[in-house]
């Protein structure tokens, strides 16, 4: 631990280096795979190697009669125990974000699957048998000799295929102001226009997903050890699934190697192997191999986006068109993706605009929330579309942004969200100058004395953040000095254990050292919705604060009758009552040494939305000869309401500008055409961005507060990659824009940027 952080009070706003570091980097945390439990057994799914395909049957008789093999599950066993369908519930989770109801007034179509594939199988990799066996190697040898007669059926992997029926559409809805959009349209003097695919990538966290489940018999109550989003949606999951009460359901996790929303969603192993182990009577653990994930785990993004912006003579924005098509994959796991997209279209602009969404289903993995759902994907177009604007009708690119800019707060756009508080065009100012906007022509004659193409990129952005929207703290003031903090936030590397206890450390004058935050058993967390959308920050802050404040209350009575005064002549400040006027006091830790542990608990109830926004700026050197594209520069400003870690604040800025990089720049989840097979399965196939591959960032901080939040704050984890893909395809463009190319679609491979510069010197 940084000597720094030993014992000191720092509250909001101190660069606090993250308590949890020296634990997690010298070995003694605990994630999924560590998890071990006496006489535990091992499991291993038999996945469909088609995409579309009809299980004719399974024979399992040879490796049921493996030596070691315990169990051979499949569909038929399903069926046979009643077992229901996985819950995913696809709708946004809570206000502000607008409803995607289908135009011609049906239901959305909902497709859950089973764990296990029933009588269909809908894409490659799809878990079709669970072996159970004494060890892993003799499950994986039994898993290859299950018999499994398939009947390949037509498959279909991308959105533009599966819309062509009608069967394949889960979602059809026309939202916004048709109407005003129109009519902007009819006045327009410029009309530019986008079509471009957003590609589906995968999180790839550095955790795979692992799973044990121990079902005790006695109590008939399962638990599960597995990391994600959460602990309380898992055990709720689990109960419907095996139609039991939700308290017969235990779920324990630690620490979590990675999510990116990706791991947020409720995965069929988790189900498996607590039914499994009621199955054998021992324990079961089913630890996912890296190209399992690749095939199994949900994917983020993969939209098509068909889009116009209007313009008048002097480049005002008269109205914003377009259609969205998402991909789903084989089930409808969520609409959030689409909705968010959707509903901040119009981002940081003041503009009228009308947008189609339809969301289908293909034979594909499942897509679900990927960092900033939905946001970077609008982010994208917006973006993209002024700059097109600005090149093709001689606007300048910052002054045009500036034109149609919102100019006051609180701004309800044409999806009827509305953002509480922002001051953007300060922001987009502070950026410019931070990033030396005025100084790139001097970067860029020295590139071009080196033989590369530079060029600059800007985008702003807009983040809706609302999600699940419960939460309960429970905090108690401990005798033996320490301050106990159970929240159903749980971490995935978000810095929680500091964060949080820089909030205890501020509203109760406690050592930040002090502080234990328990997030990792549902036998103690009530309630908790787990952390996507930027919520934990802003529902744990609320519930904490709310929470701390009523332990002061209850110390003030115990102060009182421990220094013999009236209860208004105490007073709290930095971790101390005192007596008004004299320097007679004692502390918080003393009051429970002498009256036992105080202890309070809140909860929140939160549907009203929060909406950071920020400016990022990207220069790229190109090489033309070969298309290798670098980053040279990043900058960035992000508004956050109120920072209570800067440090961990940029931090997480960093990885999400890395996360946009890559998928601007390299990763691509790529399925062959008729077949559905995933041909970019491996790390040898699917290119992740490197620490080498960026410069140092520039990044600050805006703190505007938030006026949607009791406290002010907004969540920061996503501002990092919300802009960046529209950014640096700006910057890439930008750069070759001397030799005719207009646009590149992501990932700007090498190939494909050589590639766009060979057509536009052919044209």
């Amino acid at each position: 631990m940084c000597a720094t952080a030993f014992h000191m009070i720092a509250g909001i706003g101190t660069p606090l280096p993250r308590l949890e570091d020296e634990r997690l980097l010298t070995g003694r945390g605990c994630y999924s795979d560590d998890f071990t439990l006496p006489g535990q057994i091992h499991a291993v799914a038999v996945r469909s190697p088609h995409a579309h395909a009809r299980i004719v049957s399974i024979d399992a008789a040879a490796a049921r009669a493996m030596p070691g093999v315990l169990a051979v599950l499949t569909g038929d066993d399903v069926l046979a125990d009643g077992l229901r369908p996985v819950p995913h519930i696809p709708a946004a989770m809570s206000p502000p974000d607008i409803r995607l109801d289908n135009s011609d007034g049906s239901p959305h179509k909902l497709v859950r699957p089973m764990i296990l594939a029933i009588g269909e199988a809908r894409f490659v990799g799809e878990a079709v048998a669970f072996v159970v066996a004494e060890t892993l190697a003799i499950a994986r040898d039994a898993a290859e000799a299950v018999q499994i007669d398939y009947q390949p059926l037509p498959a279909v992997v991308t959105g533009q295929a599966a819309a062509r029926d009608t069967d394949n559409v889960a979602v059809d809805s026309i939202v916004g102001d048709p109407a005003a959009t129109q009519a902007g349209f009819a006045q327009a003097v410029h009309i530019v226009r986008l079509e471009t695919d957003i590609q589906r990538v995968t999180g790839v966290p550095m955790e795979p997903r692992a799973a044990l489940g121990d079902y005790d018999s006695a109590s008939g109550r399962y638990t599960l050890y597995a990391g994600g989003g959460a602990l309380v949606r898992p055990k709720r999951e689990i109960a419907r699934i095996f139609g039991i009460e939700p308290d017969r359901v235990r779920v324990i996790a630690h620490e979590v190697g990675g999510n990116f929303g990706t791991r947020n969603f409720f995965y069929p192993e988790f189900a498996l192997v607590c039914w499994a182990s009621r199955k054998v009577g021992r324990p079961v653990k089913w630890t996912c191999e890296r190209q399992e994930a690749f095939l199994s785990d949900y994917a983020g993004r993969d939209f098509r986006i068909e889009s116009e912006l209007a313009l008048d003579a002097e480049g005002n924005f008269l109205g914003l068109s377009a259609m969205s098509l998402s991909n789903l994959g084989a089930y409808t796991a969520s609409f959030v993706p689409l909705t968010k997209g959707t509903q901040l279209m119009t981002s940081l602009y003041d503009l009228p605009a009308a947008a189609h969404a339809r969301g289908v289903l293909t034979n594909t993995p499942c897509t679900a929330p990927y960092r900033s759902a939905g946001r970077p994907e609008a982010m994208f177009v917006i973006e993209r579309l002024i700059d097109l604007a600005a090149r093709a009708h001689g606007f300048d690119r910052v002054a045009l942004r500036r034109r149609n800019l919102v100019k006051s707060t609180p701004h309800t756009n044409s999806f009827g969200v509305t953002y509480d508080s922002g001051d953007y065009e300060t922001a987009l100012l502070d950026v410019l100058k931070l990033a030396d906007w005025d100084g790139y022509p001097t970067r860029l004659n020295l590139s071009q004395e080196r033989g590369f193409h530079r060029g600059i990129g800007l985008g702003g952005y807009v983040e809706a953040q609302s999600g699940a929207p419960n939460e309960r703290a429970e905090v108690t003031i401990l005798p033996e000095g320490a301050v106990e903090v159970v929240i159903g936030t749980l971490s995935s590397g978000q810095g929680h254990a500091t964060s949080f206890a820089q909030l205890v450390s501020e509203w109760l004058g406690v050592p930040t050292d002090t502080v234990r935050i328990d997030t990792s058993d549902t036998d103690r967390l009530a309630v908790g919705g787990g952390s996507h959308s930027g919520r934990s920050l802003r529902l744990a802050a609320t519930t904490i604060h709310q929470a701390s404040r009523g332990i002061v209350a209850k110390g003030i009575k115990f102060a009182a009758q421990s220094l013999e005064a009236a209860e208004a002549d105490i007073e709290f400040a930095d971790g101390r009552f005192i007596v008004k006027g004299t320097d007679r006091g004692i502390d918080l830790f003393a009051v429970a040494r002498q009256h036992g542990p105080l202890a309070d608990a809140a909860d929140v109830d939160s549907r009203v939305g929060s909406y950071p926004y920020g400016w990022h700026v990207c220069e790229v050197e190109v090489d033309a000869e070969t298309g290798v594209v670098r980053i040279e520069r990043y900058t960035t400003i992000d508004d956050v309401g109120r920072a209570v870690n800067p440090l961990i604040l940029h931090g997480q800025t960093h990885g999400g500008i890395a996360q946009g990089a890559g998928q601007a720049l390299a990763e691509l989840c790529f399925y062959e055409t008729g077949t559905g097979q995933l041909l970019s399965g491996s790390f040898m196939d699917y290119a992740m961005p490197r620490a080498s591959d960026f410069p140092s960032f520039a990044t600050a901080l805006s703190e505007v507060p938030s006026t949607n939040h009791p406290l002010g704050f907004r969540g920061g984890g996503e501002g990092g990659i919300t802009p960046a893909l529209g950014v640096i395809i700006n910057a890439v463009v930008d750069a070759l824009a001397d030799l005719g190319v207009t646009h590149v679609e992501m990932p700007a491979t090498p190939h494909r940027v050589w590639c766009a510069i060979r057509d536009a010197r052919r044209q």
